[in-house]
């Protein structure tokens, strides 16, 4: 691994041969110590089961052991995504359409249903009828409600 690599990169290196999105990587304080919080989902978009945690924590964590990226000590943590969802690429806006997402923007924040995924546009409706469009990437959201079949 060489030193340029950022704590991403290196998860994903990892983690994406195994057929696993990385949706969110940080480390973050807890307590006396600090917890390296890993959420993935399957690429294949089956739901992520307990097994597929336990192999990506695994691997993660024996290579995580050989390359040393962090100093000092910490507690690796790997997740599924979770009812707050980021929502990171046009495809997540497709999979979860007809859902509410909580949206933070430059422009502000809101509630929304996603209504539509035009390239790289996301078409947002309000709960007033109002409709909003923001291109991927300029902006944050995660899910403010879950589906009740597994996407």
């Amino acid at each position: 691994m060489g030193q340029d690599y950022s704590l991403e990169q290196i998860v994903v290196e990892v983690l994406h041969p195994l057929g696993y999105e990385v949706l969110e990587v940080g480390l973050r304080p807890s307590g006396r110590s600090r917890v390296l919080l890993v959420r993935i989902e399957r690429r294949d978009e089956t739901p992520i089961t307990v097994a597929d945690l336990e192999r990506a924590s695994q691997t993660l964590s024996s290579h995580l052991d050989r390359y040393d990226p962090i100093a000092g000590k910490y507690l690796l943590q790997v997740e599924s995504p979770g009812p707050q969802r980021p929502l990171l690429t046009a495809r997540h806006f497709e999979r979860f359409a007809g859902l509410k997402v909580r949206v933070r923007s430059p422009e502000g924040s809101f509630t929304a249903r996603v209504k539509g995924v035009q390239e790289d546009q996301v078409e947002f409706e309000l709960d007033n009828q109002e409709t909003r469009r923001l291109k991927v990437g300029s902006f944050k959201a995660n899910l403010a409600e879950w589906p009740e079949q597994p996407r």
